[in-house]
């Protein structure tokens, strides 16, 4: 992996990032459009993108690497989880919920799906479906644990239903049963799935032009999760996987997405179950902003 290639990429997804930004200052982009914008995302380009992704010959490496893929996110956030319990201690209780929060759940799919297209093309996207599976199963149950201190027992129903399992299994089937889409629907879910990338960091430029800048820097519980988040774990798993002798393709993977920033939806979490929504807001937004230097520093050791 060259590591120009890799700056030029991150590069290109931080552009748009400040094209989203600017957007978001001049109210092009309005905040009830971004609420939009990222039902549009989740709902209809990002599933289109997965599916499309899976358009490969089988081949059972690939399915070996896939199934691998799936096992390095559960390690990740099974052992992210472990961590988080005693990293904190010393912080406020609401601070030490977000906190925990960031450091088992990364942006793996609003940034990291970008990045993973942008260095292996489609089948970096055919990998990182598989590593957001156990991202969506936990969110959903570990994460409404962490801010209420209880399991919602209603999440299997939105975790079966959710768009990106949805379009998992179906790319799944297409893959194992080599089942080709006619040409043209093909070529039209690609094309609309490739609008993710692009939209995906429109939306988090918009969203980091929402935070006062004054406000933005201040606090060193913000940069101690930061560092945990972008440079500490990604180190960590790097350092277990090559003792684990991991594929190649399935270690760059899983450290990519374990290097993203905070989740995106830290901040709706902390709102709806009582947590520091301005706080989860400002780690969002510093560590997105100090990730356009740590990926590729973290991307440089391969």
């Amino acid at each position: 992996m060259e590591s120009s290639v890799v700056v030029n990429q991150v590069i290109i997804l931080f552009l748009i990032m400040l094209v989203g930004f600017y957007a978001r200052k001049r109210n092009i982009i309005t905040e009830d459009m971004i609420g939009k914008l990222s039902t549009l995302l989740l709902q209809i380009t990002q599933p289109l993108l997965v599916i499309s992704s899976f358009n490969f010959d089988f081949s059972m490496e690939m399915l070996k690497n896939a199934a691998l893929v799936f096992g390095s996110s559960l390690f990740i956030h099974l052992s992210a989880m472990f961590m988080a319990k005693f990293l904190y201690s010393r912080f406020p209780e609401r601070v030490r919920k977000v906190l925990k929060f960031i450091t088992v759940f990364s942006n793996c799919g609003f940034m990291g799906f970008p990045v993973l297209q942008s260095v292996f093309g489609s089948k970096g996207i055919f990998y990182g479906a598989l590593y957001v599976i156990p991202f969506n199963i936990l969110v959903l149950s570990y994460g409404v644990m962490v801010f209420t201190g209880k399991t919602d027992r209603s999440v299997l129903k939105e975790i079966v239903i959710h768009p990106v399992t949805i379009s998992v299994a179906v790319g799944m089937v297409l893959f194992l049963s080599q089942i080709k889409l006619p040409v043209q629907v093909f070529r039209a879910a690609e094309m609309v799935g490739s609008m993710t990338s692009p939209l995906s960091m429109l939306i988090v430029g918009s969203l980091l032009a929402a935070i006062p800048f004054r406000e933005l820097f201040k606090g060193k519980e913000i940069y101690a999760g930061s560092f945990i988040r972008l440079i500490f774990l990604p180190l960590v798993f790097y350092g277990l996987f090559r003792l684990f002798r991991l594929p190649e393709e399935v270690l760059q993977v899983s450290v990519i997405l374990s290097a993203m920033p905070a989740a995106a939806n830290t901040a709706i979490f902390a709102e709806k179950y009582g947590g520091d929504a301005v706080f989860s807001s400002r780690i969002i937004s510093i560590s997105t902003l100090l990730s356009i230097f740590t990926i590729p520093l973290i991307l440089m050791i391969f």
